[in-house]
């Protein structure tokens, strides 16, 4: 079968393909047969045609033999190859949706795996792209990605900010560079009415967090009339949509001094310097400064880091979730509202609820759930893949006992 294959074959152990079949994307080097298909014969990046133990075709896909995930299958059956005709169908594809959710071209274009391109995501703020490939297979395809993304959309700029801490486990090496274009003009998202200066290299993963934007959507009916604590703002997404939608007085809070310095020209930007301000600040020192201070807030938003990056870091990261949300709730005025949020995908939703509980209990109050946070649309959860669902939150009034 293998020798009407015109790509060589990645064969899969007997009863391997189960999980592929039910339209997973990812093969472990564990599940492959190393004694019919060596993964030392392939170099990184390799387009290979994975098959069953019985050499059936399962579809195209690309390879890395130095990586726990040894391939990731991004067509099914043999008749697409891996080319950049295929990538600009998926962009059409993916366009097309965001087209649908979103008035204005500001949003995630491509979410990895959800589109059909695993190891890419692409972030699109007006007439400039951030892009950023995560896995060797992807890096191969570099070229025909640019062209590709060029063709469907002609960018004024596409940036390259390949730096993902993934990309160490893929053995590649961490660079950001301008992909197409030429260099100069700002960069900016547009989000609630307002506008954000943006930093596609500088800032953080690819210069904005558009997977909130729902969850900062449904502040309007919370924060009317109320002071606000933002913690780890990062460019004050949360803190100034708080600030538009009425509040009357709001505290960004954030460890780096670019993030805070970036907030505080959004503040001005946006003229919301009468009730807005930023503060550099680790989050855990600042709010137990307030608490000694017993200063206190109507609304306390929440949305670090992941704290999980590792399955085997659960208990401590949990521990660390349930810590910080104890720290929020104790700068929490009487009938507060607690916004809290995770993004790490090992920390399951009735894992943070309960961490959420726990410190509830501890400090002797209720709480009631009053709205389940998630990423938003132009993230696409794909059902067969648990890995792409990795953003969960809650609003939570928090009561006396």
């Amino acid at each position: 079968m293998t020798e009407s294959i015109e790509l060589p074959a990645l064969v899969l152990k007997r009863g391997e393909d189960a999980r592929l079949r039910a339209g997973h994307l990812w093969v472990y080097s564990n599940e492959v047969d190393v004694a019919r298909s060596p993964l030392g014969a392939f170099t990184p990046g390799d387009v290979v045609a994975i098959v069953d133990h019985r050499e059936k075709p399962i579809g195209i896909g690309y390879v890395n033999p130095n990586s726990l995930i040894a391939a990731r299958l991004v067509s099914r059956g043999l008749d697409h190859a891996f080319d950049r005709s295929l990538i600009v169908h998926r962009l059409n594809v993916a366009l097309a949706l965001r087209e649908r959710l979103y008035a204005e071209p500001y949003y995630r274009l491509v979410f990895g795996e959800s589109d059909g391109l695993p190891g890419l995501v692409v972030d699109r703020f007006g007439d400039v792209l951030v892009g950023q490939i995560t896995t060797a297979g992807m890096e191969r395809q570099k070229d025909a990605i640019t062209e590709a993304l060029v063709k469907v959309l002609a960018p004024r700029q596409l940036w390259w900010k390949n730096d993902a801490g993934a990309r160490a486990m893929e053995q590649l090496p961490a660079y950001a560079d301008l992909g197409h274009g030429e260099y100069g003009g700002e960069t900016v998202a547009k989000e609630g009415g307002l506008v954000f200066g943006i930093d596609p290299v500088g800032g953080q993963k690819t210069g904005w967090f558009y997977d909130q934007r729902e969850n900062r959507d449904l502040l309007a009916r919370f924060v009317r009339g109320k002071r606000v604590l933002d913690v780890f703002s990062y460019l004050g997404g949360w803190g100034l949509r708080a600030a538009a939608a009425g509040a009357t007085a709001v505290d960004c809070v954030d460890a780096s001094a670019n993030a805070v310095e970036a907030t505080l020209r959004n503040i001005e930007r946006n003229g919301l310097g009468d009730r807005a301000t930023a503060i550099r600040a680790d989050a855990f020192d600042h709010l137990k400064a307030l608490r000694e201070a017993r200063e206190r807030y109507d609304v306390v938003i929440l949305d670090p880091p992941a704290f999980i990056k590792r399955r085997k870091d659960f208990k401590e990261g949990s521990l660390a979730y349930r810590r910080l949300n104890e720290l929020g709730m104790q700068v929490l005025a009487r009938d507060g509202l607690l916004v809290t949020c995770s993004c790490s995908h090992h920390m399951p939703r009735p894992a943070l609820l309960d961490a959420i509980q726990h410190g509830v209990r501890h400090l002797d109050r209720s709480a009631q759930m009053l709205v389940s946070l998630q990423q938003a649309p132009d993230h696409p959860v794909h059902p067969a893949i648990p890995e792409t669902d990795y953003l969960k939150g809650y609003v939570l009034r928090v009561l006396p006992a």
